[in-house]
């Protein structure tokens, strides 16, 4: 039955991509047009639209992940700070998981075990990871109110390269950008280089 279940919902995924051809493939910080449909699927094998289920939102921010990412789950603590800040003020996060080898059970676990205070979506097809252009986890991507992308890159300069950490991060690029989007401001900075584990490298 379980198996029948998520045949079902992969197959309606497929329609979903099949049908909608994505549009919001230029660089960060452009207005592009209204993000297409998006169909991906949460822990309990739903299939979730994250635009219309935040719609009333003022900004949206997919957060992408790895359970096994050593640089990834160093950020944990830091994406807890940035929804204590910014989920009061109207951003939903989201986050999004592209390797297809984490099951949804390996997937609630890490959320559980990182204490991460926002909703796991799956992308084992990479849809979204397409349409965004995020390359790593971790590595993040805003939308406006208009569902146009307006930053994607690092969370922060904490990392200068694999195998290179600073003490401290001296830029806080996410949080930046989410803060001049609240203010209806262009974020400075609308692509940064992120460094993590290579989403390439998760073969579906």
């Amino acid at each position: 039955m379980a198996r029948t279940a998520v045949t079902a919902s992969l197959a309606v995924l497929v329609a979903v991509g099949a049908a909608v051809q994505p549009q919001v493939t230029a660089a960060a910080g452009q207005r592009l047009a209204v993000a297409p449909a998006v169909g991906l699927l949460d822990v309990d094998d739903r299939i979730v639209d994250p635009f219309l289920a935040a719609e009333q939102s003022r900004a949206i921010v997919f957060l992408f992940a790895s359970v096994d990412c050593p640089i990834s789950n160093r950020y944990a603590p830091v994406v807890q700070r940035l929804h204590d800040r910014f989920a009061a003020q109207g951003v939903a996060f989201w986050l999004v998981y592209p390797n297809p080898a984490e099951t949804p059970g390996a997937i609630r676990a890490h959320v559980k075990a990182f204490n991460y205070p926002v909703h796991a979506l799956r992308d084992p097809r990479h849809e979204l990871v397409k349409m965004t252009g995020v390359s790593v986890t971790p590595e993040a991507a805003v939308y406006d109110r208009q569902r146009a992308l307006v930053y994607r890159g690092r969370i922060d300069d904490r990392y200068v390269r694999l195998g290179v950490e600073r003490f401290a991060a001296t830029q806080h690029d996410l949080q930046d950008a989410l803060a001049a989007t609240l203010d209806s401001q262009r974020v400075s900075q609308p692509s940064t280089p992120a460094v993590g584990c290579f989403i390439a490298d998760f073969v579906y």
